[in-house]
């Protein structure tokens, strides 16, 4: 097997992916700290077509030197929004008609592997602070929260691995 050069792999300039449908699926960043972190999201976002990222409370946002050093552009291609708060953009979200989850460990949460979308719908996902996770306050103004199973000895994954898998699987069911 030969690898594929970058002119074969034929990807969009990045006025063409603004041009391009998007899925009906909004990431927010609440207080996110890593600057790589967020590149990674934009990244991310960007293979998969997610319509836009909210980045709110602390998380910083574009122009930055150590978000262009993981998203590699992305921060170009991918609309984003800024919110002094995340309850705003929650708020914001249910006034679009969007339903809005946290990716979150609680009691009674939807485990990510049997959760059934609805292509017809409009998805946002909250990704919490690297050690505190998503604020109480914000995960009890969500629709429900989705869980990641885990089964070794630690209790959480990395935000931009986390943002990874659960972008992954809304892009199988809301566009594959």
């Amino acid at each position: 097997m030969k690898k594929k050069s970058i002119l074969e792999l034929e990807r969009l300039s990045t006025e063409q992916y603004q041009q391009v449908d998007k899925l009906h699926f909004i990431i927010v960043l609440d207080n996110v700290r890593s600057l790589n972190n967020i590149g990674s999201v934009f990244r991310t976002s960007d293979a998969f077509l997610v319509e836009e990222i909210y980045l709110c409370g602390i998380t910083a946002t574009p122009p930055h030197p150590d978000i262009h050093k993981t998203a590699l552009g992305a921060e170009d291609s991918v609309k984003w929004n800024y919110f002094a708060n995340t309850i705003e953009a929650v708020d914001k979200l249910h006034s679009l008609g969007y339903t809005v989850y946290s990716i979150e460990q609680v009691k009674d949460s939807i485990s990510l592997e049997s959760i059934k979308l609805d292509r017809k719908q409009k998805y946002a996902v909250i990704l919490g602070n690297e050690v505190k996770g998503v604020q109480q306050e914000v995960v009890d103004k969500c629709d429900g929260c989705i869980e990641i199973p885990q089964f070794g000895t630690k209790h959480s994954l990395n935000v931009s691995v986390t943002a990874g898998l659960v972008i992954w699987d809304f892009f199988k069911q809301l566009y594959l």
